[in-house]
C-alpha cells in the first residue's frame, strides 16, 4: 500500500505532464491560428481600407472626369458657338468685299471717265495738275458771284426805279385819263327830247352813261343864250327826267325841246 501512493503520485504526476504537455501543445497550436488569424484579420482589414480608399479615389477620379467632360463639352460649344460667328463675320466680309469690289470697279470707271474728260480739255490738264485747275475755277466762280451780285443789286435798283416810274406814268395816265373825262364831260351837251309844262319837267337825250347824277346841275340853252336850269329826278342809261327850276325862267320864256342841255358847273381839272 506504502507503494501505491507513490507510484498514484507518480502517475499522477506523469499525467498531469501529460496533460500540460498535451495542453500546451494544443494552445500554442491555438495561438498560432490565432496570430494567423489576427495577421489575416489585418490583412484583410488592410485590403479592404486600401479597396475602401482606392474607391474614393476612383469615385473621385470619376467625379473629375465628368466635370472635365462637362468642361469639354462647354468648350465645345463655345468653340462650336466661336465658329459660328467666324463663319458669320467671315460672310460679312465676303459681302464687304464685294461691294467694295464694286466701289472700286465704279471708282475706275469714275476715273477713267474723269480722264476722258480731262483729255477733251487738252494736253495740259491732268488728274495731277486738276486741284489747281479747280482752285481756279472756285476762284472765278467767286468772282463772277460776286459780280452779278453787284449786277443783281443794281437790276433790283433799276427794278424798284422802273417799278416807280411805271407808277408814276400810271398815275400820270390815270390823271390824264380823269382830266380827259372831265373835260368830256364839261363838254358834254345834249338834246332836250320831251317837255311837260303843265308837270314842270323835261326829257333830255342823255343819261348814267353821260355822267349824269342825281346831283349834277344842267342849264338849258337856246341859240348859245342861258333861258333856265334843271335838275335830274330820274337818271336812265340814256335818258334823264328833269325838273325845271321855274325861278330861273326869264319872264314868257319856255323850255322846248330841241333845246340844249350842258353842266352847269364844270368839273375840275
Amino acid at each position: 500500500m506504502k507503494f501505491i501512493f507513490p507510484i498514484l503520485a507518480i502517475l499522477v504526476c506523469g499525467g498531469a505532464t501529460y496533460f500540460s504537455l498535451d495542453h500546451s501543445s494544443k494552445f500554442e497550436a491555438v495561438q498560432e491560428q490565432r496570430l494567423v488569424a489576427i495577421s489575416t484579420n489585418k490583412s484583410v482589414t488592410a485590403s479592404a481600407d486600401k479597396a475602401d480608399v482606392d474607391k474614393a479615389n476612383e469615385e473621385q477620379l470619376l467625379e473629375n472626369s465628368k466635370k472635365e467632360l462637362a468642361l469639354a463639352n462647354s468648350s465645345v460649344d463655345i468653340l462650336q458657338a466661336d465658329n459660328n460667328q467666324l463663319k458669320n463675320d467671315v460672310a460679312k466680309l465676303d459681302v464687304r468685299i464685294a461691294d467694295q469690289d464694286k466701289e472700286f470697279a465704279q471708282l475706275n470707271a469714275a476715273i477713267e471717265e474723269v480722264k476722258a474728260i480731262l483729255a477733251g480739255l487738252g494736253q495740259d490738264v491732268t488728274i495731277e495738275t486738276l486741284p489747281d485747275i479747280v482752285n481756279e475755277i472756285s476762284d472765278d466762280i467767286i468772282a463772277k458771284k460776286s459780280k452779278l451780285e453787284e449786277l443783281n443789286t443794281l437790276v433790283e435798283g433799276a427794278e424798284k426805279r422802273l417799278a416807280s416810274s411805271r407808277d408814276e406814268v400810271s398815275r400820270l395816265v390815270d390823271r390824264k385819263s380823269s382830266r380827259s373825262e372831265r373835260i368830256r364831260r364839261n363838254a358834254m351837251s345834249a338834246r332836250v327830247t320831251a317837255v311837260n309844262q303843265d308837270w314842270g319837267f323835261i326829257v333830255i337825250g342823255a343819261g348814267s352813261n353821260s355822267g349824269f347824277t342825281p346831283q349834277t346841275s344842267l342849264l338849258v340853252k337856246r341859240d348859245g343864250k342861258l333861258i333856265g336850269r334843271v335838275t335830274p329826278s330820274s337818271i336812265e342809261k340814256t335818258q334823264t327826267i328833269a325838273n325845271i327850276e321855274l325861278d330861273s325862267l326869264a319872264s314868257g320864256v319856255r323850255i322846248q325841246t330841241g333845246d340844249t342841255v350842258i353842266l352847269a358847273k364844270p368839273a375840275g381839272n
